[in-house]
């Protein structure tokens, strides 16, 4: 049986220039982050298969790669169900990881918590592009903070990070779920079945309002309900100010906090904000994950046409574990999207310290190699990035390979 090449299907090698990337876009992430106030952390890539199936994550639930039981738990004989062989999977996102890491080590955290992750996610997908079975994730979590402080400081700190990349006029939209109920609740659906509403309502962008309609008729929802919920959507739509409309139109439907507090963020990012991007309230904005509880978001680039990141509140995560409920809200930027777009643009990393080959003939005097080291080394103590290699046969090619990786300049020691 022959050996394969070619990585798994979803998962991919990365060559150095994309690695230069990058390594310089995760240092940029880290450094805007740190400056926030976010502390670095990592979980293992792996988690007891009962925190990943524990219906919060909605549709990735059914993307996990399942680890089977091993050793003398493994009796395949006796196996009835897929629990008798399955007790570990690999994470399909990083808050799970971060619910049980905060569950099990809160003593020794400060409150709130302002947690950095970044590290590979695996889902069963089906591969497209900007879509990969394994995959980048960096996520920012506050934890223990119950204000709407929290979204102020994640959108900032995540709309400032892409400003720096270089990203410029993309949206970030947002939402409420509790709006999303209230808007269910007033147009008269069964409180039982705001999910099936909302996974249709999810396809608003592919679909438009009239295919929403169609489909939520198709699923035996009462038309005087599908009339009255596309209404209220196209009143928004015209609406000057599209949260004041629900908030007024909703009432005792709607909470009147709720409406409040997004106009509380929205006018405090835009006040503050150290990117040009543009603050968007969208009531058809669901977010798939069913752990969400309050205020959604997420990031939106023309160039790319889908999401490149978002996030939300999910207050009752923390307390599965615990059984007390922990305030917590998160933002994740989509790490391989962000690479993706940049590499398209033919993005350089700027400011990269200066890069040397040395190229030393073979048969090079063994005598006089210790001072090419030497000089290389002292080089690198300059701030100079210096590579030593014996130089190939075909030369020209071998520098050709070496230009597109940044070698600028070339140094090359001959035996005579």
């Amino acid at each position: 049986m022959s050996l394969v090449k070619k990585p798994v299907n979803g998962m991919k090698d990365i060559l150095p220039a994309e690695m230069q990337i990058r390594d310089y876009v995760q240092s940029v992430i880290k450094d805007t982050y740190r400056s926030f106030g976010f502390t670095p952390i990592e979980t293992p890539c792996m988690e007891n298969i009962a925190n990943l199936s524990n219906k919060q994550g909605g549709e990735n639930e059914k993307l996990i790669f399942q680890v089977m039981k091993r050793g003398e738990k493994l009796n395949l004989a006796q196996a009835r169900t897929e629990a008798d062989l399955v007790d570990f999977g690999m994470r399909y996102d990083l808050t799970v990881p971060l619910a049980r890491f905060y569950a099990n080590h809160s003593n020794d955290l400060p409150s709130p918590f302002k947690a950095l992750q970044i590290g590979n996610v695996w889902r069963a997908d089906r591969p497209q592009r900007g879509r990969y079975r394994q995959f980048m994730q960096c996520d920012i979590d506050i934890l223990g903070e119950p204000s709407n402080l929290a979204e102020i400081e994640l959108i900032l700190a995540t709309t400032t990070t892409l400003g720096r990349l270089g990203f410029r006029n993309f949206e970030i939209r947002i939402n409420e779920r509790r709006i999303l109920k209230a808007m269910a609740a007033y147009s008269g659906f069964p409180e039982a079945s705001y999910d099936t509403v909302f996974i249709i309502l999810d396809k608003m962008d592919k679909i438009g309002l009239e295919g929403v309609a169609a489909e939520l008729e198709k699923e035996g929802f009462a038309r005087e309900s599908v009339e009255k919920y596309k209404e209220l959507f196209e009143r928004v739509r015209n609406a000057k100010d599209g949260i004041s409309y629900l908030a007024d139109t909703l009432g005792d439907a709607l909470e009147p906090d709720i409406a409040a507090g997004l106009q509380e963020i929205a006018a405090s990012v835009n006040a503050c904000k150290a990117a040009e991007f543009r603050l968007v309230f969208d009531p058809t904005l669901v977010r798939g994950m069913s752990y969400y509880t309050g205020t959604i978001f997420e990031i939106a680039m023309p160039e790319f046409g889908a999401s490149c990141g978002g996030g939300g509140r999910y207050d009752k995560m923390i307390g599965n574990f615990t059984g007390k409920d922990v305030p917590a809200c998160g933002f994740s930027i989509g790490f391989e999207r962000i690479i993706l777009l940049l590499l398209e643009h033919g993005f350089q990393v700027p400011e990269q310290p200066k890069k040397t080959a040395y190229l030393i003939e073979k048969g090079y005097p063994g005598e006089k190699l210790a001072e090419v080291i030497a000089q290389a080394q002292q080089a690198r103590q300059d701030g100079q990035q210096v590579l030593v290699v014996r130089m190939n046969k075909n030369k020209k090619f071998q520098k050709e390979q070496l230009q597109k990786e940044g070698y600028e300049e070339f140094v090359e020691f001959f035996r005579k």
